[in-house]
C-alpha cells in the first residue's frame, strides 16, 4: 500500500502561493481540504490536494480571490456607500464577519468575504442608497449588534461540516457556551473531560496579549439569552446522538493529563483495584477534591521564610539566642526543636488538621511568625503619598 505524501501547512501554503492566513481561511471554508486536527488525522495537506488546486482554471487569481477579506473602510468601497452605513448593515445581520481580530489598541476588527459583499450588493440594492428602513432603525435605537453573534454561527457551521465525530461535532458546540452552562447540560464530570480535549482550537490560535485574549474569549461565548438556549438545545441533541453512536473516546496519551486538568480522576481498568465499576465509565466519574490553598499562597511564604531568616540572622550577629528546649543543648536538641510540630489544632468538621511545623530554632510558632511575617511585608512595601489638608506630620 502505498504512502501518501503529506505536506506541511508552510509548505502547502506556498506552492499555493497563499499568505498562511489566508491559506488557514482556505481550510476553514472548505477550499482546501485538509484533516481535521482534533480528529487526531494525519498531520499537513496531501500532495493530490495541492496538485488539484494548482491545475484548477484561473489558479491563482481565483483561489485568492476567494479568501480576500476586507475591513469596514475596504467594504465601504467595494459597495460604494460610507463606513458608517456598511456599519449599520453589519451590525444588523446582513452579511457576517469571517474573521476576527484585535488591533494594537485592542479594538476588535471584523473582516468581511469580499465575495459575499459582491453578492449582497446584487441582491439587495435598495439597502445601500436611501434611508434605512424603520425595522433597521429601531434595532440601531435598541443597541443591536449581531456581528458576533453571526461569526460564531459562521465558525460553528463550518465545524460541523468538516467534522463527523459525533463526540467533536458536541465539543464544537459547547465551546461556544460557558462552562456553568456545559456543566448544567452534561452532568458527567468525564463526559466534560472529553468534550474539553476535543474542543476546537481557537480562533485565532497565535499568542496574544492577556488583554486581547480577554477580548477575544468574550466574544467566543455567547451571550444572548435566545442564542444561549439554542445551544443547550444543540449541546442536549448532539450529546443523545453521541451516546447511542459510541462511549466518550479517550484519547491515547492524554487521558490521565486531560482529565487531571479538569479535575476528573481517569477511568481505571476494572480489576486491578480489586472493584468492580458499575457500569463501563461508572468509575471515572469521582471529582478529585482540589486543595484549597490559592496557587500564589506557596511563593508568599517562601518570601516570607527567606526575610524571618535574614531577619534571624541580624538578631543572630548581636546577641546569642537561647535554645527552645529550655536549657537543652546539642545536634539532638536542635533537630527535635526543627521538626516540632503543632499538633493541637483540629478542623471544624472533625477531620484531622494537617501539622504546622514551628519555625527554625523553635523561637517562633506559628502565629507571631504570621505577624512578624506580616510587619516585615508591610516595612518593605512602597508607600504612596496620603492625601492630607495640612503639612504632613515628620515620623519620629
Amino acid at each position: 500500500m502505498a504512502v501518501q505524501e503529506r505536506l506541511t501547512t508552510a509548505g502547502a501554503a506556498r506552492l499555493l502561493e497563499l499568505k498562511r492566513s489566508e491559506f488557514d481561511l482556505a481550510v476553514q471554508l472548505g477550499h482546501v481540504r485538509a484533516p481535521s486536527r482534533a480528529g487526531g488525522g494525519a498531520p499537513g495537506v496531501a500532495r493530490a490536494e495541492i496538485e488539484r488546486l494548482r491545475g484548477s482554471r484561473g489558479f491563482p487569481e481565483e483561489l485568492r480571490e476567494r479568501v480576500r477579506t476586507v475591513g469596514t473602510r475596504e467594504g465601504a468601497e467595494l459597495l460604494g456607500i460610507s463606513p458608517a452605513r456598511f456599519t449599520r448593515l453589519a451590525r444588523t445581520g446582513h452579511f457576517a464577519p469571517v474573521t476576527v481580530h484585535t488591533n494594537r489598541y485592542h479594538a476588535v476588527v471584523w473582516r468581511y468575504l469580499a465575495v459575499e459583499l459582491r453578492e449582497f450588493a446584487e441582491d439587495c440594492p435598495d439597502l445601500l442608497s436611501g434611508r434605512t428602513p424603520p425595522a433597521l432603525r429601531e434595532m440601531l435605537d435598541e443597541g443591536e449588534d449581531r456581528r458576533a453573534r453571526a461569526w460564531r454561527g459562521r465558525r460553528l457551521g463550518t465545524l460541523l461540516r468538516v467534522v463527523r465525530d459525533p463526540w467533536e461535532r458536541s465539543a464544537a458546540v459547547a465551546a461556544l457556551l460557558d462552562p456553568v452552562t456545559v456543566a448544567e447540560v452534561v452532568t458527567d464530570p468525564y463526559e466534560r473531560a472529553c468534550l474539553r480535549l476535543l474542543r476546537p482550537e481557537p480562533v485565532p490560535p497565535r499568542p496574544l496579549s492577556p488583554p486581547a485574549q480577554e477580548v477575544l474569549d468574550r466574544l467566543r461565548v455567547a451571550d444572548r439569552p435566545d442564542e444561549v438556549l439554542r445551544y443547550r438545545v444543540s449541546l442536549a441533541l448532539a450529546l443523545r446522538q453521541a451516546r447511542r453512536a459510541c462511549p466518550p473516546p479517550a484519547p491515547a496519551g492524554a487521558e490521565t493529563a486531560g482529565a487531571e486538568t479538569a479535575g476528573v480522576t481517569p477511568s481505571v481498568t476494572p480489576g486491578t483495584d480489586g472493584t468492580a465499576p458499575e457500569r463501563p465509565g461508572a468509575e471515572a466519574r469521582s471529582v478529585r477534591r482540589l486543595p484549597m490553598e490559592s496557587p500564589g499562597r506557596g511563593t508568599a511564604d517562601r518570601a516570607a521564610d527567606r526575610r524571618i531568616a535574614v531577619l534571624g540572622e541580624r538578631a543572630s550577629a548581636g546577641r546569642r539566642v537561647a535554645p527552645a528546649g529550655g536549657g537543652a543543648s546539642g545536634g539532638a536538641g536542635a533537630s527535635e526543636s526543627r521538626a516540632a510540630v503543632d499538633v493541637t489544632a483540629a478542623s471544624r468538621d472533625g477531620r484531622e488538621a494537617r501539622p504546622a511545623v514551628l519555625s527554625e530554632g523553635g523561637a517562633l510558632v506559628t502565629a507571631r511568625r504570621g505577624r512578624l511575617a506580616r510587619g516585615i511585608l508591610g516595612l518593605l512595601r512602597p508607600r504612596g503619598r496620603t492625601p492630607s489638608c495640612g503639612p504632613r506630620r515628620r515620623e519620629s
